[in-house]
């Protein structure tokens, strides 16, 4: 019987491919359609737990404490993400209330939950409870977890304000941009080579 466990499938024309080797700062391309098939990635699945770890507690700095202060005579005022969505949700746009929420605080941390389960297996060489479930999750959830727009979003408010009051970036601001970059590195493409665990 042969076995497929060498084999990777362009996700974006199921042209079917053998599995190389790659060295530092390589990667494959599909010879259809241009797609990439693989990147080397240079962490162990040790140091991509300990980044997770990392990336839940910024993840919790992001949320929890205030992304900017802004005063203006002697009046302070500060906002979360948290305080945003709320702010939104008291609006006629309540449905992007619920977008927001989703994209910035509910898709990210469901992600970091589910590599910390995947993951914490993982560094013992054994596949989860749940592993198929939690693999198509992330997957899933890739497309939705919109962290970097978030932080763009803040980074033009803290601009325009800073020409009309005194604006002061938060903690939180800088766990975003911080969390922002661990998550592109540590739930992008790459996560598939997690499948090659037995």
């Amino acid at each position: 019987m042969a076995t497929t466990d060498q084999l990777i499938i362009c996700e974006h024309c199921d042209c079917v491919y053998e599995k190389v080797t790659l060295a530092k700062h390589q990667k494959t391309l599909c010879t259809r359609c241009g797609g990439v098939l693989q990147r080397h990635n240079g962490l162990t699945v040790e140091q991509r737990l300990a980044l997770t770890f990392t990336a839940l507690v910024l993840w919790v700095f992001a949320n929890f404490y205030p992304i900017m202060s802004i005063s203006l005579k002697g009046l302070k005022n500060s906002a979360t993400l948290w305080d945003s969505v709320l702010a939104l949700s008291l609006g006629p746009i309540t449905f992007i209330a619920m977008v927001a929420a989703i994209a910035m605080i509910i898709a990210p941390i469901i992600q970091l939950m589910l590599l910390l389960w995947v993951l914490g297996f993982a560094v013992t060489q054994r596949r989860s409870p749940g592993f198929k479930f939690c693999m198509r999750w992330l997957e899933s959830l890739r497309p939705w977890s919109m962290l970097e727009v978030c932080l763009l979003g803040a980074m033009v408010a803290v601009i325009k304000l800073a020409g009309l009051l005194d604006v002061l970036p938060g903690i939180g601001l800088i766990a975003l941009a911080i969390l922002s970059l661990l998550m592109i590195r540590i739930a992008g493409r790459d996560i598939r080579e997690l499948w090659d665990i037995q």
